[in-house]
């Protein structure tokens, strides 16, 4: 009888940890300490040492989530398959071993080359946290201020990585902001053993390889469409490969419905608390990169920072996405996520208008204070997200539930990239007048992007190399209002998106 009473009815009743399990938590940030925006800031050196062309150019970006959007669902399946911290301790060994081949890479096109190795290994790192996450926190109030610790180690890493990476990129050369992972894995290769517990499903099903083929071939060939059309505009290749990746898709989730053990339970989809949820994630990370990808270069380039400088100017930025996702939580127990998400958006719609119209000026400060304003509601809206995924799943399914929050996060972030960066790279070649007297070569180089022209600016003769370079620098403001404006608009629907589908999430 004493038994049966003590069995808790509900998440929050659940046991709580004790100080193994923040210990354990502590070992987790190690991972998302590992800083991804540090490559934005070493892009403008890269750019310029290995001279890759615009396509070049955004797939060293983009490979890398390329890459874990194919392989996360099936990672995430086989760490609840084979143990999570398994697949952890193999994925840190081998994104710290790649890392140090990356720093090295003599070409744009080895650079890439390791950049999609780094996204196997990655792939197998996320969900593996997430979902270790989901087994050691039971209890849904301690969980959820494990995610936002969580998330807020992610903008912590945000946050020191470009002043990290910016002193780096001012004493060594742009390969050290690779090696930067190597010294941070190394601590959670022998740590995660001693105070990270497995855990594992323990009705696996069979393994099913046409599944895990299945799920790669729809997201490659969708993502690579996203890509192309964004770089290249509409074409026969870019609708060829959507629909290969939508028919695959097709496919996938058949077999999944008809499927004893799917690979990938696709009931939880029926769920709007974890399908708006996805979605909340996937627009936020749009909205975070592609603001990244375009400020990024501004500050250097055409406001001319150093890497350190500029590193620093969104630092207030990320501190704003930290204190939002601690400040969320006790807030999230009173008031229903489908309030609080919207709310929070909110501030980043706000953010995104003041760079559309602040286009005019050209100091630091409007920039700073729109990153603040945009990283309030982006901090808010991914703390609370990744909970209800999490919270929506079985806990013997939290790998693979966490393997789809994190494939909706790359896919965020290649659609920012290649979507809103793809956006200013059009009206950058579009409304860019060159000065004549420009060699071919010169002129190519220049109209590629805007590390080209700054590149070639600085080898002209002065006259002529402040022309080119004015000309670059209007050409690349252009684009800043309207893919501000579309930033904003996408802000907006995620905001739609919460408001309707979160209804029935529970907030306590």
């Amino acid at each position: 009888m004493t038994r049966t009473a003590s069995i808790p009815t509900t998440e929050t009743d659940a046991p709580r940890v004790g100080a193994r399990g923040w210990a354990a938590l502590v070992v987790l940030m190690l991972l998302v300490s590992v800083d991804n925006t540090v490559l934005s800031f070493a892009l403008p050196e890269i750019s310029i040492a290995l001279a890759p062309t615009g396509a070049e150019q955004l797939w060293i970006i983009d490979v890398y989530p390329l890459v874990l959007a194919g392989l996360l669902v099936t990672m995430g399946t086989l760490g609840d398959r084979f143990g999570r911290r398994k697949m952890l301790l193999i994925g840190a060994t081998g994104f710290a071993a790649v890392s140090a081949l990356a720093a090295f890479a003599p070409t744009a096109g080895l650079l890439i080359a390791a950049r999609a190795l780094l996204g196997f290994f990655g792939a197998m790192l996320m969900p593996s946290t997430l979902s270790l996450l989901r087994s050691i926190f039971q209890n849904r109030d301690q969980r959820r201020m494990a995610i936002a610790v969580w998330a807020s180690a992610f903008s912590a890493g945000s946050a020191l990585g470009p002043i990290v990476g910016g002193f780096l990129l001012e004493h060594f050369a742009w390969g050290s902001v690779f090696l930067i992972a190597v010294p941070v894995l190394i601590p959670l290769l022998i740590a995660a053993p001693l105070l990270v517990p497995e855990s594992r499903d323990p009705n696996p099903g069979r393994i099913d390889l046409i599944s895990i083929a299945l799920s790669m071939a729809t997201m490659i060939p969708v993502v690579y469409a996203i890509k192309s059309l964004a770089v290249d505009g509409p074409s026969l290749t870019a609708g060829a490969w959507a629909l290969l990746g939508f028919g695959m898709g097709y496919l996938f989730v058949r077999r999944q419905l008809r499927s004893r053990t799917p690979m990938l339970d696709m009931a939880l989809f029926r769920r709007g608390s974890f399908s708006g949820a996805i979605l909340v994630n996937l627009l936020s990370v749009v909205a975070l990169v592609g603001f990244l990808y375009f400020v990024s270069q501004h500050l250097q380039l055409v406001l001319g920072l150093s890497p350190m400088m500029a590193g620093l100017a969104l630092v207030p930025g990320m501190l704003a996405m930290i204190v939002a996702g601690l400040s969320v939580v006790p807030v999230s127990r009173r008031v229903p996520p489908h309030i609080v998400i919207p709310v929070g958006l909110a501030f980043s719609v706000a953010g995104y208008l003041i760079v559309a119209f602040t286009t005019h000026e050209h100091g630091v400060l409007p920039l700073v204070i729109a990153f603040v304003v945009l990283g309030i509601g982006i901090g808010a809206a991914e703390t609370i997200s990744n909970e209800l995924i999490l919270s929506s799943a079985p806990a013997a399914k939290a790998g693979a539930a966490s393997a789809v929050s994190e494939t909706a996060y790359e896919l965020g972030a290649v659609l920012g990239t290649a979507v809103l960066g793809g956006i200013i790279t059009a009206f950058y070649r579009g409304a860019l007048v060159l000065p004549e007297g420009l060699p071919a070569d010169v002129a190519h180089a220049a109209g590629e992007t805007l590390a080209g022209a700054y590149t070639a600016a600085q080898e002209l003769p002065a006259a002529l190399g402040t022309a080119l370079w004015d000309a670059a620098a209007a050409a690349f403001g252009s684009g800043v209002m309207v893919t501000s404006l579309i930033g904003a608009g996408l802000v907006v629907l995620a905001g739609v998106i919460a408001a309707v589908t979160l209804r029935k999430a529970p907030s306590h």
